[in-house]
């Protein structure tokens, strides 16, 4: 069952920002997740030197009811489970290292995020979009270029929607959003302030709101509407967002043809007159 898996991503993902008791007993899980498996409360307790109290902690910042559900969906990572995890770049790797280490992370990344990814909160996302008069795209730096890519993707099926580079102009549209809109925020930290602001102007306007952020608790996924969540475990090095890109547009992806499949032929109407339209331009 696809839904009984993604214990042992959203755990990678949140280790950073567990209390120190609880990353205890998560460092444990990530070494011994068969081991977990088969264990009681009591028994992990025991092996991983944390408390019951902490495991119980540890189950709720991970989005579980409790800790027979964490160990469902573990095991059921491990039906599935490839000896994979994120590399990072080395000093004088070889052209064939780089090019197998960067192409595994984007496919790990979109891999662990069908993992987390809710789909009820997706179907409800696809709602708002559909319903939407206006269509806004906020994102800064990277998630900027997400921003775009989802603008010119709704824009070739007639959506009418908007993004911009500028943040200031981000922030002075939100301040013109209505009921009838809904504004798409991403951020990957889900702490980036100028997105926040765009997202705390669109609720004022009585617009609906969608984050796509990390996994697990931040500023931006805890105001929206429908927080959307992707994972993807990098490293400092890599802060210039390669692999989470990747898990972003995918989303993105996702709510484009999810709106195209509601709408297919109006929409494959649209897009044939777009495609047509470039190639006479050519």
């Amino acid at each position: 069952m696809e839904g009984m898996k993604g214990g042992l991503v959203r755990l990678r993902a949140l280790m950073d920002d567990l209390t120190p008791s609880e990353r205890k007993i998560g460092a444990y899980i990530l070494d011994h997740p068969q081991e977990t498996v088969q264990s009681s409360v009591a028994q992990l307790s025991e092996r991983s030197g944390g408390s019951p109290a902490a495991i119980i902690r540890l189950c709720k910042s991970l989005g579980v009811t409790g800790f027979q559900e964490l160990k469902l969906k573990i095991a059921g990572d491990l039906q599935t489970r490839e000896p994979y995890q994120y590399t990072e770049i080395r000093p004088q790797d070889s052209m064939e290292s780089i090019i197998q280490h960067v192409s595994a992370n984007n496919i790990q990344s979109v891999k662990d995020t069908v993992h987390i990814l809710d789909p009820r909160l997706v179907e409800k996302a696809v709602d708002v979009l559909h319903q939407a008069n206006r269509i806004f795209f906020y994102g800064v730096g990277a998630s900027n270029l997400i921003a775009l890519d989802a603008h010119y993707k709704f824009m070739r099926i007639n959506r009418t929607s908007f993004s911009f580079a500028d943040p200031h102009m981000q922030i002075s549209s939100a301040t013109t959003l209505r009921e009838d809109d809904t504004v798409v925020c991403i951020s990957y930290s889900g702490e980036t302030s100028n997105v926040i602001s765009c997202l705390k102007h669109a609720h004022d306007g009585g617009a609906a709101t969608i984050s796509i952020t990390k996994w697990g608790s931040n500023t931006l996924s805890s105001m929206a509407d429908v927080p959307l969540m992707i994972t993807s475990t990098e490293s400092d090095i890599r802060s210039g967002a390669t692999s989470s890109r990747i898990a972003q547009l995918n989303v993105i992806d996702i709510l484009y043809l999810a709106i195209a499949s509601r709408d297919y032929n109006q929409s494959v109407e649209y897009l044939e007159k777009s495609r047509q339209a470039i190639l006479e331009h050519k």
